[in-house]
């Protein structure tokens, strides 16, 4: 008997590039960022719908066609035909928690079937970091072939890290930056999350202070120049477009920009000495899961989050 394979693949582009190599299984495109907005455990449901088209209608413009979601989807509410679920997802921060939520809706929709993950990243012979996407057509079926098998453990933690991220205490994902996993690199993205929250001492998350020490360090000419940059040199993160033109805007306050060149003001060299706490004023009041980023703040002393003054009971 053939094995009938549902693959799972985080957005239209890289599902289109398997059907380009003649991928001719069932594909189930998920479109999310759940790294970024409020999220709730129960994927899916009304209310997640609900309050996922508000964020990005709100923050992005984005209209989602909550009926064209539901439809793919409809794809997991008969399973019985397959006899393994593979899963696409890259190395980054935006895939592994979509990733996550992926894994939690599988469980809740108690499908109980083998399960595979292709997961992009450090490429043999290669100085960067590659996406799924990246990959020569060779890599990615080398990357295919070599797919990692996800034990109930592994299914088990990533149930965890869901349910952890729609909570209110993001330090309880501490510990499991340690635990041994098939998620190569889980650990990676875990600590990038948590450094997303304001720093102690600038107020800028590493994302926020990476953007201005690129603006100083290079010759930047526009902000549409600076966004190649920050795309290129985002480490663990693996934000699009939107999200970073989004930060930038926010980063306003810290540039002189003429016709010919953004360069970084007084403002933005305090920041970037750590002199004052510039949290509140870009105002970067952005959700994660279950947490609102200006409640807390990292500190590298300590090693974890803390309350904000401003909001300590």
């Amino acid at each position: 008997m053939t094995k009938q394979i549902l693959h799972i693949t985080n957005g239209n582009a890289l599902t289109a590039y398997l059907r380009e190599l003649d991928f001719e299984d069932d594909i189930l495109t998920w479109q999310e960022m759940l790294c970024e907005g409020p999220t709730i455990p129960a994927i899916a449901s009304d209310e997640f719908f609900k309050i996922r088209s508000q964020f990005l209608k709100d923050h992005y413009d984005i209209e989602v066609d909550t009926e064209e979601l539901k439809n793919e989807l409809s794809k997991l509410d008969d399973v019985e035909k397959y006899s393994e679920i593979h899963l696409w997802f890259e190395y980054d921060l935006f895939c592994h928690i979509n990733l996550l939520g992926v894994i939690n809706l599988l469980h809740q929709k108690e499908i109980d079937k083998p399960l595979y993950l292709i997961c992009s990243g450090r490429v043999e012979g290669e100085k960067n970091l590659k996406g799924l996407g990246e990959l020569t057509p060779e890599q990615l079926t080398d990357h295919y072939n070599k797919r990692v098998f996800l034990t109930n453990k592994d299914k088990e933690l990533a149930i965890t890290l869901w349910r952890t991220y729609c909570g209110k205490d993001h330090n309880i994902l501490k510990p499991y930056i340690v635990t041994e996993s098939s998620f190569k690199y889980m650990s990676n993205c875990l600590k990038a999350h948590l450094k997303r929250f304001p720093h102690q001492k600038s107020g800028l998350s590493v994302l926020e202070d990476n953007i201005l020490r690129l603006v100083r360090d290079n010759d930047i000419k526009s902000k549409h120049h600076l966004l190649g940059y920050s795309l290129n040199y985002q480490g663990y993160y693996g934000f699009g477009d939107t999200q970073h033109s989004r930060l930038i805007e926010k980063l306003s306050i810290f540039f002189d920009e003429d016709e010919t060149s953004l360069k970084l003001n007084r403002k933005g060299h305090e920041a970037l000495l750590r002199k004052y706490n510039f949290a509140s004023e870009i105002n970067n009041a952005m959700v994660y899961g279950g947490v609102e980023r200006l409640e807390f703040q990292f500190s590298v002393e300590q090693n974890k989050l803390i309350k904000t003054v401003l909001h300590v009971n």
